[in-house]
Parts: C-alpha cells; sequence; structure tokens
C-alpha cells in the first residue's frame, strides 16, 4: 500500500478524509493539517508533500514556467467570494471600481489568488484597466510579506514593495495608498476606524449578483499531487479525487444532520435558513468538483494570469489536471 502525506487545512469537506471516515483506494493517508499560508511556501520552494493543497495563482505560474513540480486535481478546495476584500481610505475620492485606475492599491503579492481574481473582476465587470493601478505590496498587519515566486512583469508596469517594516493598513492610514485589496481586513477596519471603508458596501449583494452573472464561485485552492508520485502510481490521481468527493459529499450528510437536529450542535440560530439562502443562490451543489463543472472559470483563470503578466502563456485547461481526472 501506498503511504502519502496529504497537507491541507482541515476544512469540514476534508475532515473525513483526514480522520478516516473515507478510505483512499490503495493509499495510507498521513495527514498533515496546515493552513495554506503553511503549506504554500513548503509546497513552491521544496514540494515537501507527497499530496498538498495548492495556490491555484502560483500553480498556473509555475506551469507556464514548467516549474510545476505538482499536478492539480480539479478538487477547489477552497473558493471565497472577494468583493468584500477591496477596503479604501474614505477621503481618496474613490466612488467606483473605475476610480481605481491611477491609485495607489496595495495586497499582500501581486500574483496571490485574491488578486488575480480581483483584478480580473474590476477588468471584465467594470472596465477598469488594472495596468494603471500602482500596485504596492506589504503584508496587511503584520510587516514582512514578500511575493512567493518572482515577478515577470512587462516595462511600464508600476508593482514594487513598500518599504520594509511598512504594511498596508500602516500605509493606508497614513495616505500612502489609496486601496487595499486583502483576504484579512486592514486593522483599521476591523476597529471600526471610519477612515477605512469597503469598495462594496454591501459585498454579499455584489458577490450575489456577480455569481448570477458569470456562475462563478472563485476557486482560491486546489489539491496537487507530486510529479514523482504520479509517475510511481499513475492511478492514484483519480482515487484522490475520488475521495475528496466522497469526503465532500459525508460533509455536507454532516451538516444536514446538524441542521435536522432539535438540538444544533452549533452557535448558529439561522443556519438552516442560510444553507437554505447558499443553495437558493448557488445551486444544489455549490462547492462543486471536476472539470466539466468548473471548466468556464478555470478558462477566464488562465486567460486572467497571462493578461495580468503573471503565466508566460494561455494555458489549456487539459494541461492543468491529472489526465485520469479530465472526465470528471
Amino acid at each position: 500500500m501506498l503511504t502519502l502525506t496529504v497537507a491541507c487545512g482541515p476544512y469540514d469537506r476534508v475532515r473525513p478524509l483526514f480522520d478516516g471516515r473515507v478510505q483512499v483506494d490503495g493509499v495510507r493517508v498521513v495527514p498533515v493539517p496546515l493552513a495554506s499560508e503553511q503549506s504554500f511556501p513548503r509546497a513552491v520552494t521544496r514540494a515537501e508533500f507527497d499530496v498538498t493543497e495548492l495556490s491555484l495563482s502560483s500553480q498556473l505560474v509555475q506551469l507556464s514556467r514548467g516549474e510545476a513540480a505538482y499536478v492539480a486535481l480539479p478538487v477547489p478546495v477552497a473558493r471565497a467570494f472577494r468583493h468584500g476584500c477591496i477596503y479604501l481610505r474614505r477621503d481618496a475620492g474613490i466612488s467606483s471600481p473605475k476610480d481605481l485606475e491611477g491609485r495607489r492599491v496595495g495586497v499582500p503579492e501581486y500574483g496571490m489568488t485574491l488578486a488575480l481574481w480581483l483584478r480580473g473582476i474590476l477588468t471584465e465587470e467594470h472596465g477598469v484597466v488594472v495596468d494603471r493601478v500602482a500596485w504596492r505590496t506589504a503584508g496587511t498587519n503584520v510587516a514582512g510579506r514578500k511575493e512567493r515566486l518572482a515577478l515577470e512583469l512587462p516595462p511600464g508596469m508600476d508593482v514594487r514593495p513598500l518599504p520594509e517594516g511598512a504594511t498596508l493598513d500602516g500605509a493606508l492610514l497614513a495616505a500612502e495608498l489609496d486601496a487595499v485589496l486583502s483576504p484579512t481586513p486592514p486593522s483599521a477596519f476591523t476597529a471600526g476606524d471610519p477612515r477605512v471603508l469597503r469598495l462594496f458596501p454591501n459585498p454579499r449583494a455584489a458577490a450575489e449578483a456577480y455569481h448570477r452573472h458569470t456562475g462563478f464561485f472563485p476557486t482560491m485552492h486546489l489539491i496537487g499531487v507530486r510529479r514523482d508520485v504520479l509517475a510511481r502510481a499513475p492511478g492514484v490521481g483519480r482515487a484522490l479525487y475520488d475521495a475528496f468527493c466522497a469526503a465532500k459529499s459525508a460533509a455536507e450528510t454532516e451538516w444536514e444532520a446538524t441542521l435536522a437536529s432539535s438540538s444544533p450542535a452549533t452557535m448558529f440560530p439561522f443556519l438552516a435558513e442560510e444553507w437554505a439562502a447558499m443553495r437558493a443562490v448557488l445551486g444544489q451543489d455549490p462547492w462543486r468538483y471536476g472539470v466539466a463543472a468548473n471548466r468556464t472559470e478555470f478558462e477566464a483563470l488562465c486567460r486572467w494570469s497571462h493578461a495580468q503578466h503573471l503565466a508566460r502563456r494561455v494555458l489549456q485547461v487539459e494541461e492543468l489536471f491529472d489526465p485520469a481526472t479530465l472526465d470528471t
């Protein structure tokens, strides 16, 4: 039996695989529950784990450069709408997405998946020419964050780090930035500082409208299998894909049981209503896995990655995934 380390966040849809309720055919899984902030650098720099959670954007870049140590599975293990992740300085004079052109906008990493998504949305939904933005990089609330992969930008692109020790939060308050794109809210916003607000005041409504228009539920992370593992065991990619699907199904069943309970185990009084509202907007299988169910979304990401000067070329969806999973 093949023994594989599997590094991934301990998501509800992964726990049945980690706790042994779901088995991988022919594989003994050694679970390594890690936050993506820890697993991503290790995947990119030294391919430490046999199977790992991957930054979708980093995978596209490395694949286009011929540097990808992993082959992805069509398992969007992490998704998130990001309309609520654009923060503004109130006095910056920004009232619409188009006003971001010509401004200084901070982001933890230019190449991160959140930034790939938001620039794609700003471009295609709001007509923003994102190359006209002056991009500044730094940690949102803690200094020291760097680009995970070296950038290969064309002449004239204004992308550079803030000075050593700076944070996006501090630079926004000091009027050194006009806006910030970040998955973690700037501390000033979290603290209720009136000087900082969101570009989209009602991000849920904006996200739902975006989904109705595009059908997208933004894919942030995939699962990857190291190439040498697939070379030794060509069928393991499909076995892992099937197991992740079974784990997701088990998690959904568990949620349904929780929602039907007369004494729910969680502290959310309107959880059942939220579950119903989610499915009303996103459909009966919101967390859909597989190539066919996500093809248009994957195609958009491939297109955006090249347009934003990250991937060296427009990748085809078939290049991203283990061939044994292309029929999913």
